[in-house]
């Protein structure tokens, strides 16, 4: 086991939603978490060289990057490759330069092949094509993965990595242009639900299965890891249940209290067909989540209500 007590932990991307959940779980357990201001532009790596020569961290979690749904992704196919290529390698870089003692590197599930069996286990990776509609993304994330597989393997930094699927919760970012489908379904019935639209119109079929985890139950998961995980492999992290986009559009109305129509738009792409990963690995190291597909959407709309809906008013 790793002892995360007296550890510096910067946690990059603190900010994001992922990020911020983090730092709220380290802070209830007194832990002294590191972050950077904006100013620090981690594409940058002499900025990033200089932050950790000064600040010196014990643990690094690498949460910052730049995320997007379908539309971002196909839309700027170079700033997700390009980023986020530089933002993990500057941080991965100086992590060693430094003498980091453990890092965390966080994926996403978009980095397994298309039609990978299901639920995607581990060793899936790299065994056919991607989706094509967040390929730029997911290889940047493999090469994430593999960059702290070369630290381990020849300078033995204790590098990790784990796998999140589709998160939602605090602090997601509900942009109809940029965001990802369950923050979207939220911010669309629920201002149908104002306006006292008939309808709501959703991409796609409907049909695609997807798995979700709730953020908190995420930060639960990494710090989990960086407590009781090193090895090369990376690790799963997801709630081990999917559903179908339809059923999830049903569930987000319900929440919201939106009772008009749903409607498709069958013109817009669907995505990968299914993405539900193995669990099993984390399991057997003693971690499950916690929070429920409903109650997790409730507490979204509660924040949102709080925050996004409120200042868009203002």
């Amino acid at each position: 086991m790793f002892d995360l007590t007296g550890k510096r932990v910067y946690v990059a991307g603190h900010g994001g939603m992922v990020g911020s959940a983090i730092v709220r779980q380290l802070e209830a357990r007194g832990i002294d978490v590191l972050t950077a201001s904006r100013a620090t532009d981690l594409r940058e790596q002499s900025m990033v060289r200089a932050w950790f020569a000064e600040n010196r961290p014990d643990v690094v979690v690498v949460a910052a990057a730049r995320v997007g749904g379908i539309l971002a992704n196909d839309t700027y196919p170079v700033d997700f490759l390009y980023d986020n290529l530089m933002i993990e390698t500057n941080i991965i870089e100086a992590a060693y330069r430094n003498g980091v003692e453990k890092l965390l590197f966080l994926g996403s599930s978009c980095i397994y092949p298309k039609l990978a069996p299901q639920p995607m286990a581990e060793d899936a990776l790299l065994t056919g094509p991607l989706e094509s509609t967040n390929e730029w993304y997911a290889i940047a994330k493999i090469a994430g993965i593999k960059l702290c597989q070369a630290y381990r393997k020849q300078y033995g930094c204790d590098f990790i990595s784990a796998m999140p699927t589709n998160l939602y919760g605090p602090g997601d970012n509900f942009d109809l242009q940029s965001s990802h489908v369950l923050p979207a379904l939220i911010r669309k019935a629920h201002e149908a639900k104002l306006s006292g639209s008939e309808a709501i119109t959703i991409w796609g079929s409907g049909t695609p299965r997807r798995e979700f985890l709730h953020v908190d139950d995420l930060a639960a998961g990494c710090i989990y890891l960086l407590e009781h995980y090193s090895a090369d492999g990376h690790v799963n992290l997801g709630s081990g249940t999917d559903l179908t986009i339809n059923e999830l559009v049903e569930t987000v109305c319900k929440v919201v209290g939106f009772e008009g129509r749903i409607e498709r738009d069958t013109s817009k792409p669907d995505g990968t067909p299914r993405k539900l990963m193995d669990g099993s690995k984390i399991a057997g190291l003693g971690w499950a989540p916690q929070i429920g597909l409903e109650e997790g959407i409730e507490r979204t709309y509660r924040w949102f209500l709080d925050h996004e809906a409120r200042a868009s008013v203002a």
